[in-house]
């Protein structure tokens, strides 16, 4: 038996102690496949995210082990993420060369600051921060990525050096030498897609980017195809990391800081996405607090690794649970899959053509596009719609990381529009039917003579509180009630600003001889007045404990009057 500690902090560790020795073949197979589909696509990761190929190897092994491990999700696989690359890049590249020393060493600083994000954001107990980009954000933030990688490997597929640092650059520096493309190059891509994509069709969860890539290595390895221009990977290191020491000139903080809170919170939401749709589907649960601990240890992990920012993988543990895949094996398997890779393959890597990568890396990235998930969201509400729209654009003309600052600031600005001027109720009654209706959604109700109740269906707070005041004023006004009911079961919390409102409304009604009454929430109510020494006598206010119970006291006060 483990101890309850160890067992506590790495929930992984006591699942595999008892392991069920009859997933054995599954697992392995699992993960045999999981490793072969990451093998590439971390090597294609690597580059798009301005690294040397070898890294997006570091990145996958010990974050994939330490967050089986520790992770809450049995299934999730971690490594190399699109989204995630993109964002290192916009954020690196403008720093320092890509693949240089510097660049490495700035990318270990992001990759650690990325970490004590997560695990201060574990520490406490933030992981309802995923919310804040919410599917709408992820489906116009994943389909501007996708549109961005794609436009930025359009160079490296045709043999072209791309001018321009963003879309439009790009797009112009590639028509503006449209006519000097390498042909051997072009030609290399079009072989490298027509091996990959029959295979993708016809075998949707297998290893066709690992097959495609090592035909054409072969063939670049066979035809000397470097000797004619066509660029390759070359040399890479074999076995375990050089160490780089990370460094944070103090002029970078205010680049690399943001920077990093902004990885933590795309690759936790991402990560979560696919951990619950599979906990859902497997009936299992998964702790959002935990997830960003796990996450922040394997971003660690990835750093000592001399690796980057890592994210869960959606098409990684597609592949893993299509294998029939249920447990934490599949992750150990896949890491020494790699692991061998790392050790015996870097040679075989060699002339591995860089076009070929550009040609996964776009098709990876276009399978990332969901335009019916875009207009999935047209149909249910053109506002979320139009929240990813923005994102998408955002992403595609500014880049990652401004795109999602600003799809974060419109969806909280819709947020606070919602709460500034939140939807309200009137209520009334249905001849010979009990109970309240509202007014607005059935026909036969009407309100009962000489009142008036109210719901506002939000918080009372500062920046609301004032129209909640104007708005009853302006009803009271329209139907001169004698009593004015609100419903305060909607209202889950009264600041004090919120309860000022309230008193001057009750002194504008009390002058006009209107009794206001609150209803529902009696006791969170008469216990705030009472830590404020404040007695429910001195409001001038009336409490019942409910809608209907206030009906009955005013019809009893006003001697019974028809409903």
């Amino acid at each position: 038996m483990l101890p309850d500690a160890l067992t506590r902090w790495l929930p992984g560790l006591a699942e595999l102690a008892r392991y069920p020795r009859q997933h054995w073949r599954t697992d392995l197979m699992a993960g045999i496949s999981v490793g072969a589909v990451a093998l590439p696509v971390s090597i294609a990761y690597a580059q798009l995210a301005g690294f040397n190929p070898i890294a997006g190897i570091y990145s996958s092994i010990l974050p994939m082990l330490v967050y089986a491990l520790v992770g809450s999700s049995r299934q999730l696989i971690v490594g190399p993420d699109a989204a995630t690359c993109a964002m290192i890049a916009a954020t690196l590249m403008p720093l320092a060369g890509a693949g240089s020393a510097a660049y490495q060493a700035l990318a270990v600083t992001l990759t650690l600051l990325t970490a004590g994000f997560c695990l201060l954001a574990s520490r406490f107990r933030l992981g309802f921060l995923a919310d804040f980009l919410s599917r709408p954000i992820l489906t116009g933030l994943l389909n501007g990525v996708a549109i961005n990688i794609v436009i930025s490997q359009l160079g490296k597929v045709s043999g072209l050096t791309l001018g321009g640092s963003d879309v439009i650059g790009r797009l112009g520096s590639l028509f503006a030498q449209l006519g000097q493309m390498h042909w051997p190059t072009v030609t290399l891509s079009a072989a490298t897609l027509l091996i990959y994509m029959p295979l993708k069709i016809r075998w949707p969860r297998g290893p066709a980017a690992l097959i495609a890539l090592t035909l054409v290595t072969i063939a670049s390895s066979v035809l000397r195809l470097a000797a004619h221009g066509v660029a390759v990977i070359g040399t890479l290191p074999s076995g375990l990391p050089v160490w780089i020491t990370p460094t944070l000139p103090h002029e970078l903080l205010g680049t690399l800081v943001p920077a990093a809170a902004a990885l933590a919170l795309v690759s936790f939401s991402s990560g979560m996405l696919t951990s619950r749709s599979f906990a859902a589907k497997n009936r299992y649960e998964v702790d959002s607090n935990r997830e960003f601990l796990a996450l922040g240890i394997a971003d660690i992990a990835s750093a000592l690794s001399q690796g980057f920012a890592v994210s869960g993988s959606s098409s990684r543990t597609v592949v893993a649970d299509a294998a029939g895949g249920q447990t934490r094996m599949v992750a150990v398997v896949a890491a020494l899959a790699l692991l061998l890779s790392l050790l015996f393959l870097t040679d075989a890597l060699a002339a591995l053509p860089i076009a070929a990568l550009g040609v996964i890396l776009i098709a990876a990235s276009l399978s990332l596009i969901d335009m019916d998930g875009l207009l999935g969201l047209r149909r249910y509400s053109r506002a979320e719609f139009k929240i990813a729209l923005a994102t998408l654009i955002g992403v595609v003309l500014f880049g990652v990381m401004p795109g999602i600052l600003m799809a974060v600031g419109l969806a909280l600005l819709r947020f606070l529009a919602q709460m500034a001027r939140p939807s309200e109720q009137l209520f009334g009654v249905i001849d010979g039917q009990g109970g309240l209706y509202e007014l607005a959604h059935y026909p036969d109700a009407h309100a009962v003579p000489g009142l008036l109740i109210y719901r506002f269906e939000s918080p009372l707070t500062f920046f609301n509180a004032d129209y909640f005041r104007r708005r009853l004023e302006a009803l009271v006004a329209e139907q001169a009630p004698r009593w004015v009911v609100i419903d305060a079961v909607s209202i889950a919390e009264i600041d004090l600003t919120g309860a000022l409102a309230v008193q001057t409304l009750q002194r504008s009604l009390s002058g006009q001889g209107i009794t206001l009454v609150l209803a529902g929430r009696t006791a969170q109510l008469h216990e705030w007045m009472a830590s404020s020494l404040i007695t429910p006598e001195s409001t001038g206010v009336r409490f019942y404990p409910s809608r209907q119970a206030a009906v009955q006291a005013y019809r009893e006060e006003a001697g019974g009057l028809p409903g």
